[in-house]
């Protein structure tokens, strides 16, 4: 293997080697599943309330799909929920006694591919469908939701159980 192919795509990080990693940790599993959860609400946060926003207000009525603002109008849920999931996972780890930068150095650190995966996966999910409409769909909650928990849980599983790190 090149040294082009054993490097990860963030930060020349090695790739993992997965040939020997013990995927049966049941512990683990139900520790991720907590870290995800948490992940999860946080990203909801600041997804369902940007598309509730634009069900209330109807800022988004009569924008055709993939026009240029289209765009515009379907990032904002993905970046809101970003941000909403970095403060609730920095809040929460200051309860734990961390302070304000190290809480929010570590919120960036351990979980933002999580949240970036995450927040990707529900509106590839949104988009599908609701055809993209842009709004609240209560049709479309759960299947996010879904789809947001599993889509970073494996690899939540996989960072717990080969580094031992955990934002909860």
């Amino acid at each position: 293997m090149t040294e082009v192919e054993s490097k990860g795509a963030c930060c020349n990080e090695p790739l993992p080697d997965l040939s020997d990693f013990n995927w049966s940790d049941k512990t683990v599993w139900k520790q991720s599943a907590h870290n995800t959860k948490w992940c999860l609400i946080g990203c909801s946060i600041g997804e369902f309330g940007t598309l509730a926003y634009y069900s209330i207000s109807g800022i988004t009525e009569g924008i055709e799909i993939y026009s240029n603002s289209w765009y515009l109008f379907a990032i904002l849920p993905l970046i809101n929920g970003l941000l909403t999931s970095i403060l609730l996972e920095t809040i929460l780890l200051m309860k734990g006694q961390m302070t304000l930068k190290d809480a929010f150095t570590t919120a960036m650190g351990m979980s933002f591919i999580s949240m970036l995966m995450m927040e990707l996966a529900m509106e590839i999910t949104d988009i599908i469908a609701t055809q993209g409409e842009l709004g609240i769909n209560y049709f479309a909650i759960p299947i996010m939701l879904v789809v947001g928990f599993i889509t970073p849980w494996p690899y939540n599983y996989w960072r717990l159980k080969k580094y031992g790190m955990s934002c909860h």
